[in-house]
């Protein structure tokens, strides 16, 4: 099976370099004295080139062979081994993201360049990218002895992290965890005690340590989830030089059989078995009012790792899309409709392929700006010095990450689905790449909270914050963008296709506002309010970038090297407010008609 994961950088040069303004992030005091734009190409092809030489190769290994578990561990290939390696060594990594280290690089980089990685083998994306959150929980909310003894070795990836929330009687609901944390009598040591499952890199033979970040609650606390704290429980506990030592009764009692991501091993974690289990407490232990400070800590870490899982599953969309355009220009069959006497044809040629084709490319276009723009903002938010930008990225962050992490989640399936059947009946076949990239992809619609719980939080949370003010500011900038390039010259279709978008889902909002008053309706409908906000959100920044590359044909010419992919932007963005802004509308029927179907029948119709 080969794949050609992915075949230029052009796409998040264009981002970096010529729709964000990279030079407000280069230019604030953390990164002023480090890379700057110039430095972009360098940093981008440089990655490029190790995922598709060093990591890309480890992929078939991971998914054929895959994690084993024999006698309480987990092995898996060596290729995985040197893949991850070299990602961590060569600084690649998100864990490496130490912010007193002068080479660090911007989320926004740092996230543009993982995608390559992740395409290459997601696999072993665990292993590095929960450690960055790991890693960042330590950082912020960490004693200074726990800093000087986990933060060294994770950031240079020689320890991993991870991240353990879900029990098996509890799944998403994570008030309902059981683990317990036995105070002792050492100040902020505890002893813990319980079983968690779907721990992804939760056992691995690739790095020397695993440092588990684990929701338990202490004796005494609140139930649900105001009473969970948040621990640091290492494999093996730090000696005096802080190298790996004794072994803390964290054992692996097996892995999951999975769909896809076979090479990562997701593991059930049994704390404790013996009794000697040591977490160390982040932030202070629970008040009067038994509350704990886990979940807000959590929600720190898990809010980047749903960014990521966004940008995961553009990853791999792109990595079947990029299958699919090479797969298309090579495969003879059919004749073209347009002229059936000039003999068989590439099935690039054909109308339906080209739809299909068109589907990926603008939803890719659009996943990829819709995260890298959120990292972007996560980069003024912690570093710009101005306290106004700083108040309009925590807005951006608040609302963007929902979105990224579900509706590209989501609609990537959709887009792998669409190169599937470009392929045909060899797309269903293990000899080719799609099979195995539409398997691991199915994950990330589960991952770090289901696309439910993002829905909900867009409209029970995000959507409500301040009397609604939050959302309004958001939805502030697709309106400005409308008043300012509404009558830009070439796209006055699309601009009123646009502007009546904008209109209908104006429309969506005033019954939205009434159905929080009907018990069951904000549920019902919460996954395709969060999908019409997305393609509102998409189409803007597909527009949005569509405008650029139209100025910059006007200025180079047709005869430009760079033409075909300047009109691939401009072609993207019409493919996209053509035939699927129009959705908007459909769902604003949706909500009319105010369908209670699915509320008022009866359970035991099901399954009949």
């Amino acid at each position: 099976m080969s794949s050609t994961f992915m075949n230029t950088t052009r796409d998040h040069k264009f981002i970096l370099k010529e729709w964000l303004d990279m030079n407000t992030v280069f230019n604030t005091e953390r990164f002023k004295d480090g890379y700057s734009v110039e430095d972009l190409d360098f940093i981008l092809e440089n990655a490029l080139k190790g995922a598709k030489e060093v990591v890309a190769p480890s992929n078939e290994d991971s998914d054929k062979i895959g994690a084993k578990f024999e006698n309480g561990r987990v092995i898996t290939p060596q290729s995985t081994k040197d893949a991850y390696y070299f990602i961590v060594n060569n600084g690649f990594a998100a864990s490496n993201v130490d912010p007193d280290d002068e080479s660090a690089l911007p989320l926004s980089v740092v996230w543009a360049l993982n995608e390559y990685f992740i395409a290459a083998n997601p696999s072993i994306q665990t292993l590095w990218l929960a450690n960055s959150g790991a890693a960042g929980l330590i950082r912020d909310f960490g004693s200074k002895e726990l800093k000087k003894t986990y933060l060294p070795k994770m950031y240079s990836g020689q320890w991993s992290g991870t991240m353990d929330l879900t029990e098996p009687n509890a799944g998403s609901d994570v008030g309902d965890a059981t683990t317990k944390a036995i105070p002792t009598d050492e100040p902020g040591v505890y002893l813990i005690k319980g079983t968690k499952c779907f721990i992804s890199g939760g056992e691995q033979d690739v790095t020397e340590n695993i440092i588990h970040l684990v929701l338990a609650r202490i004796e005494g606390a609140a139930p649900g989830t105001k009473g969970l704290s948040l621990f640091v429980v290492p494999k093996y506990l730090p000696d005096e030089n802080g190298n790996p030592g004794e072994f803390n009764d964290v054992h692996c009692a097996g892995i999951e059989h999975k769909l896809g991501h076979r090479g990562s091993p997701t593991c059930v974690i049994n704390f404790g078995e013996e009794g000697k289990c040591k977490g160390f407490l982040l932030g202070d232990p629970p008040g009067e009012d038994g509350a704990g400070q886990g979940m807000a800590q959590m929600f720190k870490m898990m809010n980047e790792e749903r960014l990521m899982t966004g940008l995961s599953a553009c990853a791999l969309a792109a990595s079947a899309y990029h299958n699919t355009v090479e797969y298309c220009r090579q495969r003879i069959q059919g004749r073209p409709t347009t002229n059936p006497k000039s003999g068989r044809c590439q099935i690039i040629k054909h109308e339906d392929i080209k739809r299909m084709l068109m589907f990926q490319k603008a939803h890719i276009e659009a996943f990829r700006a819709m995260a890298i723009q959120t990292f972007w903002w996560a980069d003024i938010e912690n570093y710009s010095s101005d306290p106004e930008m700083r108040k309009k990225a925590s807005i951006f962050l608040a609302v963007n990450t929902p979105i990224v992490k579900a509706y590209c989640s989501d609609m990537a399936l959709q887009c792998i689905s669409e190169a599937l059947q470009c392929y045909g009946g060899y797309g269903f076949s293990e000899e080719y790449p799609i099979a195995q990239i539409y398997r691991d992809a199915r994950i990330y619609p589960i991952w770090e909270g289901t696309n439910y719980i993002q829905s909900m939080d867009l409209v029970g949370r995000k959507m409500t914050m301040k009397n609604g003010q939050v959302f309004a500011m958001w939805l502030d900038h697709i309106r400005q963008f409308v008043e300012e390039t509404g009558n830009a010259p070439g796209f006055e279709k699309e601009m009123a296709l646009y502007k009546d978008a904008l209109a209908k889902y104006d429309e969506i909002l005033k019954i939205w506002q009434g159905l929080y008053a009907k018990p069951g309706m904000i549920q019902l409908y919460a996954t395709r309010m969060l999908h019409a906000t997305g393609k509102l959100w998409a189409g803007k920044l597909l527009l949005e970038m569509a405008l650029i590359a139209q100025k910059k044909i006007d200025e180079l010419g047709e005869d430009h090297y760079d033409y075909n992919f300047y009109k691939g932007k401009i072609v993207s963005a019409r493919f996209f407010i053509n035939n699927i802004i129009p959705e908007i509308g459909t769902f604003l029927q949706v909500l009319k008609n105010e369908d209670r179907t699915c509320l008022e029948i009866d359970d035991n119709i099901f399954g009949l």
